[in-house]
């Protein structure tokens, strides 16, 4: 278990400035969390409206149901989205994006919306570049 000020299996951060180019610097792990597809893409969906988890497991083809909840416990966490559940029969659990995982989520639709316009150039750098392999 972490104590305030620390991420899991990190010391706690000194006095100094943080660098995602420092080997033991926490930054690292939220770049981690970054770089993890599912977190993008639950930033992405929380950012339009709050979504319960079956809708959100709906709209993200491909997320198995324990990788899902995995990744929304890690960002509630992270503090990045928030977990309400409602006292109904049976429970509704609604998930929102807090401010900072919208100050998140800005940056990361910036970044699907680029995947989505230049997924053309990508593939046809990677078709000449296994061209070239092939012929070498």
């Amino acid at each position: 278990m972490s104590t305030p000020g620390t991420i899991e299996g990190t010391a706690p951060l000194q006095h100094v400035s943080p660098s995602v180019f420092c080997e033991h610097c926490p930054t690292r792990l939220v770049l981690d969390r970054l770089s993890d597809k599912w977190v993008v893409l639950v930033l992405a969906r929380l950012s339009e409206n709050p979504m319960r988890f079956n809708q959100l497991r709906r709209d993200i083809e491909g997320v198995a149901q324990k990788m899902l909840s995995q990744t929304l416990k890690k960002m509630e966490r992270d503090g990045l989205i928030e977990r309400r559940a409602f006292a109904t029969v049976p429970v509704t659990v609604e998930y929102s994006i807090t401010p900072l995982g919208l100050t998140l989520a800005k940056k990361i639709i910036e970044i699907t919306h680029w995947a989505e316009e230049n997924i053309g150039q990508v593939l046809a750098a990677q078709a000449r570049y296994d061209a070239k392999q092939q012929a070498s």
